[in-house]
């Protein structure tokens, strides 16, 4: 069955929590004893309705100031596909834990107050799924009940988005006018906004289309494992294990292998005792080759007249997640792929303002939770490609070597 990963985002107490625990419930997603459970505290709490956002928000300090603070991720099913929400912060102070999550999504769900209208935090979060090149933004206008379900608030939040969103890359915009508390437009189209004639939520994430999203062209497989078995069943086997990040690898195919350059031919691919025609993206298999060339973890497997460009200068959009700043001259691991090496951070270009856009190019340093492009020499040259082009090479993490802590994540240019 398809599976389509989203994350939802927005301003604190615009309704994401409550817009999950409303899809998990109206999708029958939960058990009795968990409804149950939050039936008995909404009441403790005095509400006198059900408080569907408990049903995310896990950490009791969550509970207390009612707020996400941590990503909590929920896993339901329809009929039709599979889904991984993403429930990510929507405070500033939290960018780190949004770009967290949604740096895996297929699509991006931004929540806003039907009352409010845009806020400077729902335009931030619009620019982080921009840049983290998610390929898909829903716009839900949500608490429509608040404000009585009136067309002309929806027209002109609709009218607003749209010319923000000509500044950014956004490839596909559906906007959709809802009610997370009462259930209108989320699983059902509702009888209360007969003027809207697109479809629903669940029934917009059932049917968009993602499997055209990732790069089918360019074959790139970082090999993560050497699989040779200790049987005599296995002698001559010898298989390497990992994910393919991009393209078709099938039996027979002409590969190349980076960095040493040697060249081989496809003989199997494999998945546990099953051998498989094809493989794409992200499927995790073995891939066996004619030939017994010195192949380790780090290497990549890719077509010889398509490969990737080795480089040692490495020029990203860094979303930096630790209070200590990131400076020129600080020397961090970098992990990228299966690849792991060290890195020296030649230069902080700018820092951009992700509420306005503007390119800071006196700051010389990124703090906590800021975003800027910097450039790095690494000690291993790098396999990688353009974070537009394919988002599993052309992205990494950078870690302190000190404490092992991750505190960078970066797009390539």
């Amino acid at each position: 069955m398809d599976l389509l990963r989203f994350a939802t985002a927005g301003s604190v107490d615009d309704g994401k929590s409550t817009l999950i625990g409303r899809l998990l419930l109206d999708s029958k997603s939960i058990f009795e004893d968990q409804l149950e459970a939050v039936e008995r505290t909404s009441e403790d709490k005095g509400f006198d309705y059900t408080d569907l956002a408990l049903l995310t928000d896990g950490l009791r300090s969550e509970r207390e100031q009612g707020i996400t603070i941590d990503v909590a991720y929920r896993y339901f099913a329809t009929p039709n596909r599979k889904f991984i929400i993403a429930d990510t912060p929507g405070h500033v102070q939290y960018t780190r834990n949004m770009v967290t999550g949604a740096s895996t999504a297929d699509l991006g769900l931004v929540l806003v107050d039907a009352r409010t209208g845009l806020t400077e935090q729902s335009r931030r979060h619009a620019v982080l799924l921009s840049l983290l090149k998610v390929p898909h933004l829903v716009l839900a206008v949500n608490k429509m009940d608040l404000v009585g379900y009136d067309e002309e608030v929806y027209n002109k939040i609709n009218e607003e988005f749209r010319t923000f969103a000509t500044k950014l890359t956004i490839p596909d915009l559906t906007i959709i006018p809802i009610s997370a508390l009462k259930g209108d437009n989320v699983v059902t189209r509702s009888e209360n906004m007969s003027w809207y004639e697109g479809t629903s939520l669940l029934h917009h994430l059932e049917n968009v289309h993602v499997a055209s999203d990732r790069d089918l062209i360019d074959a790139r497989f970082p090999v993560q494992y050497v699989i040779r078995p200790k049987s005599d069943d296995f002698h001559d086997f010898r298989g390497y294990a990992g994910q393919v990040a991009g393209g078709v690898l099938k039996p027979g195919d002409d590969v190349l292998v980076l960095p040493s350059g040697l060249t081989s031919k496809v003989a199997s691919i494999e998945l546990f005792e099953t051998s498989l025609q094809e493989a794409f993206p992200p499927m995790s298999v073995t891939v066996r080759l004619e030939d017994d060339l010195d192949v380790s973890r780090g290497d990549m497997i890719c077509r010889p007249q398509n490969a990737p460009t080795p480089s040692q200068d490495i020029d990203a959009m860094v979303s930096w997640m630790v209070p200590e700043p990131l400076r020129a001259g600080r020397k961090l691991s970098i992990k990228h792929t299966t690849r792991l090496c060290r890195t020296v951070v030649k230069d902080v270009q700018y820092r951009l303002d992700v509420n306005t856009l503007h390119r800071d190019q006196e700051a010389g340093e990124l703090g906590l939770n800021e975003i800027g492009r910097v450039k790095l020499r690494t000690t291993q040259p790098l396999l990688c490609d353009p974070y537009e082009k394919n988002r599993t090479t052309g992205s990494f993490i950078l870690i302190d070597e000190a404490t092992g802590v991750t505190v960078g994540a970066g797009m390539i240019n």
